[in-house]
């Protein structure tokens, strides 16, 4: 292919190299008697198809190509393209034409181009009608990995690009062989980053697609990809419903779920959401003790004992509540009169509230954690498969 006057044609492979090849090849010259003639006349125009192959790979132009002879790459990350966003590049484009170049590689054999870089601005231009678009077209560049890993690390990022696209996209990658850290480092992101988007495809297909729509944040999908299918769907028909005060809680609801799913499946059963169970157990009164059914009379007796003792002592909370009420509410100028050179000094009794601060927030966090297991427990079933095994039989 011919480039025309307004092409910019950029060799990449340097001309140093090949000042130094006579240096390396002179061993080589006086080796050769030893070899038979044939083998050496194999060998040289290997060593010529491997360096032409090279310069191939390396050689790029800038062209002005026809929109209809450019395909997708069925490889492409993205999947969903907003299609206001389009519409509004499309007029720009329309206005004032293509100010940035999108970037194809050539197919010798269909005569065809196929995009790496640029899809959105190659779909805004056939909605804005123009017939050619600015290209760099790379030569000797085939579909590989490689490709891939450029449209990968280009749309990474952008705002339109869901998390589920980001963790098919670097899945893949990790299936052509690239390492986590090496992915983080082409995509411009933490491996930690790069690992918590793979995780995601555990999730089921009713959580992906939520995740897409922004019904399901991406944090709280995370945990929830934790989880087994089933349970996955029971959490999300809860989650619709709004059974959650926050994501914060819907997020301790999910560990709390995954926490209980592995304590059953190491004693042989597994644990299944169900809002039946819930009505059941508060039908028997059973809510006094949650989770505590399958326990010794003895155990029992212990959690009821301990029970008592700690409610006793956070009812003394409210002594503490109605101390620091009467500071929040004290005139600061009486507080100074009456605090001023005491022990520790006005300072001293201000740290002291501080520390409570911290713990009170330490608390809060365990609690709302208890309070999410309590409900997890007080939400599902046991289900022995020995014994669903026997009854379906």
């Amino acid at each position: 292919m011919t480039a025309t006057a307004t092409e910019a044609t950029t060799a990449t492979a340097p001309e140093a190299p090949a000042k130094k090849a006579p240096a390396k090849k002179a061993p080589a010259a006086k080796k050769a008697p030893a070899r038979k003639a044939t083998a050496a006349t194999k060998a040289a125009p290997a060593k010529k198809a491997t360096a032409q192959q090279a310069g191939d790979v390396q050689r790029t132009q800038l062209r002005t190509i026809p929109t209809a002879k450019i395909d997708r790459d069925p490889g492409q990350p993205r999947e969903h393209f907003d299609e206001a966003a389009l519409q509004e590049l499309a007029k720009s484009m329309k206005k004032l034409g293509q100010l940035q170049p999108i970037n194809v590689r050539y197919n010798e054999d269909t005569k065809r181009f196929t995009l790496i870089m640029g899809e959105r601005r190659w779909r805004a231009a056939q909605i804005a009608g123009l017939t050619q678009m600015k290209a760099v077209v790379m030569h000797g560049v085939s579909e590989g990995r490689e490709t891939f890993a450029m449209a990968v690390a280009e749309n990474v990022g952008r705002a339109d690009m869901t998390a589920v696209e980001e963790a098919k996209a670097f899945k893949k990658l990790a299936d052509a062989e690239y390492t986590v850290d090496e992915v983080a480092e082409l995509v411009g992101k933490s491996p930690a980053y790069v690992q918590w988007r793979i995780d995601l495809l555990c999730l089921c297909p009713e959580a992906q697609e939520a995740l897409v729509k922004n019904q399901l944040p991406v944090g709280l999908a995370w945990y929830v990809g934790k989880l087994t299918n089933d349970n996955q769907v029971r959490f999300l028909a809860k989650w619709v419903r709004g059974d959650f005060k926050s994501a914060r809680d819907a997020e301790a609801f999910a560990q709390a779920l995954h926490t209980e799913e592995k304590r059953q499946e190491e004693q042989g059963s597994f644990f299944v959401l169900s809002e039946e169970a819930t009505a059941a157990r508060k039908d028997n009164g059973q809510d006094a003790l949650p989770g505590t059914l399958d326990l010794p009379e003895e155990e029992r007796e212990r959690i009821l004992e301990d029970r008592k003792k700690l409610v006793g002592k956070i009812d003394k909370l409210g002594q503490a509540g109605e101390i620091l009420s009467l500071l929040a509410a004290g005139d600061p100028e009486e507080l100074a009169l009456l605090l001023a050179g005491t022990p520790g000094g006005i300072g001293g009794h201000r740290l002291r509230i501080k520390h409570l601060q911290d713990i009170a927030t330490k608390a809060m966090a365990n609690l709302r954690k208890a309070e999410m297991v309590a409900e997890v427990r007080a939400s599902g079933l046991t289900v022995n498969p020995d014994a669903e095994a026997e009854a379906a039989a």
